[in-house]
């Protein structure tokens, strides 16, 4: 008789989030500079991904009422129904890998079988792309990056064989990483430090849980939080979703917006985000001015030096976005103030505790926990630190990758940020029906990353001294920028600054 194990509470509620028209899968695409040979990736993913036995494992959920779904093994696993070669239609460009991924994105994995599924894209632009499928049940975004990792190599002619790190004792846990992406992982972990996807450190999420008191006063303004006001970015959900995604900006180049700013990373790349959004609502009509809404942002709540563990262990916060502040560093400021503000609260810890009691009540208690963050929020927005050298998987390198988490809670956007060999992408997901031309978003992300990178030319240029002295040079900037297209003429022909982004 095939061994069965109950899904934990957490990972009940994310099964029982499914719907047609929000498909709780995460979505990854990776390409590859050259091409990928399909029988060697097989045997990678053979020897591998399926030493984990989750892969190997479908869910099934019971008759009984409230009785848990459990994992069994799938008596008739056949790897040639998970790993498929499929072909991009004519012209082969980006926009149609995005239809392509956009129509993967929108059709849900079988769920009679393990939920997770790698399509291998044989010709695309000289080389070869991988869209993995993964349902969140099967682990969070962090875990599920590790697994793919450890599929990798930094060698292009490393064997496939794998090992146990020496000396690790197993255990009934998933305890074991995989040698060849040893060095990738601890890459993985150091940009975890630098605030690259947890804006709450993990280290601090034993201590929060036992606050007792900041713990029911998180729940008290969470459930007592206003709705979100309604923009054309929520409404009601269609099957249909749409996946796009930016060119790749040089870290450089966001570390040095922070550096003259004084934010991190995350306030640099959410400015620039929030800034497109502002854009995009105003080319649809709608007012700004004053405008906040909610982004729910997925914090890891694991120890940086945890083994590699399955299943979801994370927390939610709800970030207010300033979307009415037009001023850029105005709006980083503000944005930076909200973020440190959610890093000194537990509601990330509670939102996990509840997450995990929602799983284990009746359906419809359920139902009634995702409507109601779903009317708090308006988006999903998610930061995942990818390797900081170049790797390989199957002999080929990897040229770039982007993914989208699902959006909990019946919302229609997640917006999705992953660094990768120094550089870094942004990801847009949307409901096709609520925003159908979310390239207009892409492209105002790079507007508004540009302009913050002639900031900083300027400043570097008049104001060396200091934020203070800053200040000055950045508002000539601005309202240069915001009247035309002087600004960019200022800064010297050769300058990177002004030629990252050509618009289309």
């Amino acid at each position: 008789m095939a061994t069965k194990h109950n899904l934990s509470g957490v990972d009940s509620a994310w099964l029982r989030m499914e719907h047609p028209t929000n498909l709780m899968m995460i979505t990854g695409v990776l390409i590859f500079d050259e091409p990928v040979e399909f029988e060697r990736l097989q045997e990678v993913v053979e020897k591998r991904l399926l030493r984990y036995p989750r892969f190997q494992k479908r869910i099934v959920q019971s008759r009984i009422p409230l009785a848990p779904a459990y994992w069994e093994k799938d008596p008739n696993f056949d790897i040639r129904i998970h790993l498929r070669r499929i072909a991009l239609p004519s012209p082969g460009d980006q926009t149609a890998l995005e239809e392509l991924v956009s129509t993967l994105m929108s059709t849900p994995l079988d769920f009679t079988k393990p939920l997770w599924q790698f399509h291998l894209v044989e010709d695309y632009q000289g080389g070869s792309v991988l869209l993995a499928r993964l349902h969140h049940t099967i682990a969070d975004g962090i875990a599920l990056m590790r697994v793919l990792l450890s599929l990798t190599d930094e060698r292009r002619d490393a064997p496939i064989e794998v090992e146990e790190i020496p000396g690790r004792k197993r255990t009934g846990r998933l305890d074991t990483v995989l040698s060849p992406a040893r060095t990738a992982l601890r890459s993985t972990q150091a940009l975890l430090h630098e605030g690259m996807e947890a804006i709450l450190n993990p280290s601090r999420a034993a201590e929060l849980a036992r606050l007792g008191a900041s713990g029911v006063t998180a729940l008290g303004k969470l459930a007592l939080r206003s709705p979100d006001p309604k923009t054309v970015f929520k409404g009601e959900l269609g099957v249909m979703k749409l996946a796009v995604w930016s060119r790749p900006l040089p870290l450089a180049d966001v570390k040095a917006i922070g550096n003259v700013t004084g934010g991190t990373i995350n306030d640099v790349l959410l400015t620039a985000m929030t800034g497109a959004l502002r854009r995009y609502l105003q080319v649809r009509g709608e007012r700004v001015d004053g405008l906040n809404f909610r982004a729910v942002v997925p914090v890891n709540l694991r120890p940086l030096d945890a083994p590699l563990e399955l299943g979801n262990k994370f927390g939610l916060v709800f970030l207010s976005l300033p979307v009415g502040i037009e001023d850029t560093v105005d709006r980083l400021k503000e944005l930076k103030r909200r973020m440190d503000e959610l890093k000194r609260s537990p509601e990330a810890v509670v939102v996990m505790g509840l997450l995990n009691v929602f799983g284990k009540a009746p359906s419809e208690v359920e139902k009634l926990a995702v409507e109601m963050f779903g009317a708090k929020a308006t988006a999903v927005m998610t930061n995942v630190p990818g390797p900081r050298h170049p790797i390989y998987l199957a002999g080929s390198r990897l040229g770039s990758m982007m993914f989208w988490v699902p959006q909990s809670g019946r919302l229609g956007m997640g917006v999705s940020i992953i660094s990768y060999d120094g550089e870094v992408q942004l990801g847009v997901a949307v409901d096709a029906g609520l925003v159908p031309d979310p390239r207009r978003i892409i492209e105002g992300f790079h507007d508004e990353f540009e302009e913050m990178l002639q900031l900083v030319h300027v400043v570097k240029e008049e104001a060396p001294a200091g934020e203070q002295a800053m200040r000055p040079a950045v508002r000539r900037c601005q309202g240069i920028t915001q009247s035309g297209e002087q600004c960019r003429n200022r800064a010297r022909p050769d300058s990177d600054y002004c030629h990252l982004h050509q618009s289309s």
